[in-house]
């Protein structure tokens, strides 16, 4: 079995198909409405004629998108604009979230 492995890695490298463990602790695919979590998965990316494209394989689970605006986000704006943790708080939900606009509403 080891033998063909060898075999068949060496044909992939005549092909000009690298491959790659990358040592990944987490993957996270985000869509509009949710994100996909992998913990611990096995990921490999792969080379081909000057495209990059990664294989990712463990157990994965759904999970709905948070829709409130998140702690860090409120510490970030406060501390950048000197002001109260509600004044920021409020400046993010006035720009949906957007922490550039909401730092120069307050500046």
């Amino acid at each position: 079995m080891f033998g063909d492995m060898k075999k068949m890695m060496g044909m992939m490298k005549q092909l000009g198909i690298n491959q790659q463990e990358v040592p990944a602790e987490r993957v996270i695919i985000e869509t509009k409405d949710s994100r996909i979590v992998i913990n611990e998965p096995s990921v490999v990316k792969v080379k081909f004629q000057g495209q990059e494209t990664f294989q990712i394989s463990g157990e994965s689970k759904e999970e709905a998108k948070e829709q409130g605006i998140s702690e860090d986000d409120i510490k970030t704006v406060a501390e950048k604009t000197g002001k109260s943790k509600k004044q920021a708080k409020e400046a993010l939900e006035k720009t949906k979230g957007d922490l550039a606009e909401a730092i120069l509403s307050l500046s």
